[in-house]
């Protein structure tokens, strides 16, 4: 396998920074006419600046939430109202006591059918106190039984959006129920109103003003009685988040990621590929020389100013992605170099013209340098006993010679649960005291300089072995759009970060 050091692979300094100022002035929306390069990198930064203070203001926004439990409340539920009432709790809680920098107004709709009459809907209107909720649905909620199968679904829906007091910018609806609304539209069971909502809601009406208030719709399955409502719900509102109470248990984990992240279902395919059915490419594999120093860290040219060691390989690529992410598409691809097959994740930008490298260096440039801070953490933790280590999964740049594109490519790993730890809002998914001492490590060792954050990968018995993070840094030139400077490192970070032991000791 053949080797060399160079910049052939449009590697050139000048047009390096030149493209990454470009980049910058897109994603900023504002070309600049200023004529210098100093004069240039002045007007972005002010730009970079008022968008960032936007989007802090956005994400502080997005932390006052509106959180609703709908609930179907019929005799079918006795087996799972109290599992049901106590998963419900227990999300409460674990946003709660995770996430203490939200603040959540939390509120409960329970319906059950038209044959009830007076307990037809139950209402708990919003409220700040959550033992007061604990105590309501503890102490007022339970299952009554009604004349035949389908439940007053429409209508408790309809009463959640129109009677209860949402107010905050993002409004949450969490609706869980083993039963379909009346109609032949939604089911054959045995229904007292085949013809439909008695009082004439259709699903149409209702979702309507679901998206009218911008309200997030997100559904609980017990058993696939609901799957036929799901299908028409979505044909209406479009994809939504669906969680199996069944499959996933009573997991507030769980959950909460689901609350938290509405996923796109786009083209995808999650299955690896018959690669006996797939031509060879030929390609370059470009590595760069990882900073040393805190000094190299810090020095914003320094990996476009570096070096590329170039090695030859020969690898298959799958046609279509198995993973979406917010920025790229991540493939299962083969590397066919040394006679065996070595499997790698090839990821390309949703947005990058053929033949551009400037936004693939600066992946590289983000991993060589968290990885970077992992191995000083690394060292500091063991110090003081904390023998789990902190890894980044190796990045680099690929250029397939054949479609003249560049990729960023990693190794596959194989049997690992990837997971969401947390992400660069300061939002936290799944809280583990050795990673929210590693980004603290980030900002001491650099004095405030940056914070590397988003931390996602695999929890493994003696290592985090982690992927894709973000830097905040007070530069806002470097390390892409999700760096939100020093703005996020203090109002991301910072404002919602909780010292534990392993912070103090490293």
């Amino acid at each position: 396998m053949n080797q060399k050091i160079g910049n052939d692979f449009n590697t050139n300094n000048i047009e390096l920074l030149e493209e990454r100022l470009r980049r910058y002035e897109n994603e900023v929306d504002q070309i600049s006419n200023k004529s210098t390069l100093i004069d240039r990198v002045s007007y972005l930064r002010k730009n970079r600046e008022n968008d960032v203070s936007k989007a802090i203001v956005n994400i502080e926004d997005s932390m006052n939430f509106d959180l609703c439990f709908v609930l179907d409340c019929t005799g079918s539920m006795s087996p799972y109202i109290e599992a049901a009432k106590e998963h419900i709790l227990k999300v409460a809680s674990y946003v709660n006591s995770h996430n203490s920098n939200f603040k959540f107004w939390v509120g409960f709709c329970g319906y059950r059918d038209h044959y009830n009459h007076s307990n037809r809907l139950q209402i708990f209107d919003f409220n700040n106190s959550l033992e007061k909720f604990k105590t309501y649905i503890t102490n007022k909620v339970t299952a009554i039984s009604n004349n035949d199968e389908p439940e007053d679904v429409l209508g408790g829906l309809n009463a959640a959006i129109t009677e209860m007091t949402w107010s905050n910018a993002t409004r949450i609806l969490i609706h869980i129920g083993d039963a379909p609304p009346h109609g032949r539209r939604f089911t054959d069971l045995y229904d007292y109103y085949p013809i439909g909502d008695p009082n004439g809601l259709t699903a149409e009406s209702v979702l309507k003003k679901m998206k009218i208030k911008k309200i997030l719709y997100y559904f609980g399955k017990i058993n696939a009685s609901t799957d036929v409502m799901l299908n028409i719900f979505c044909e209406i509102i479009g994809e939504f988040p669906v969680f199996d109470l069944m499959t996933m248990g009573y997991n507030p984990e769980e959950l909460e990621k689901h609350i938290l992240f509405a996923t796109k279902k786009l083209q995808i395919n999650p299955h690896e590929p018959d690669w006996t059915t797939h031509l060879e490419k030929t390609g370059k594999l470009l590595y760069c020389i990882p900073p040393r120093t805190l000094s190299e860290v810090k020095d914003e040219f320094y990996f476009i100013n570096s070096s590329f060691i170039e090695q030859d390989i020969f690898f298959k690529l799958a046609p279509q992605p198995f993973s979406v992410g917010a920025e790229r598409y991540a493939y299962f691809a083969l590397d066919t170099s040394l006679g065996q097959a070595n499997k790698l994740v090839i990821k390309k930008y949703h947005d990058i013209k053929i033949g551009t490298i400037e936004r693939y260096i600066e992946s590289v440039e983000i991993f060589n340098i968290a990885y970077f801070f992992s191995t000083k953490f690394n060292i500091a933790a063991k110090r003081v006993g904390i023998n789990k280590k902190v890894t980044f999964i190796n990045v680099n740049v690929l250029y397939d010679e054949t479609d003249n594109t560049y990729y960023s490519v990693e190794k596959y790993i194989n049997n690992a649960k990837f997971k969401k730890f947390n992400v660069n809002s300061g939002l936290i998914t799944e809280f583990h005291s050795i990673l929210e001492a590693f980004a603290h490590f980030t900002y001491k060792y650099t004095e405030g300089y940056l914070v590397v954050y988003d931390l996602q990968g695999a929890d493994l018995h003696n290592e985090f072995l982690l992927t894709d993070p973000v830097i905040h840094c007070v530069d806002l030139l470097r390390f892409g759009i999700t760096n939100l400077g020093n703005g996020g490192i203090q109002k991301c970070f910072l404002a919602k970060h909780k010292c534990n032991d392993i912070c103090k000791k490293s």
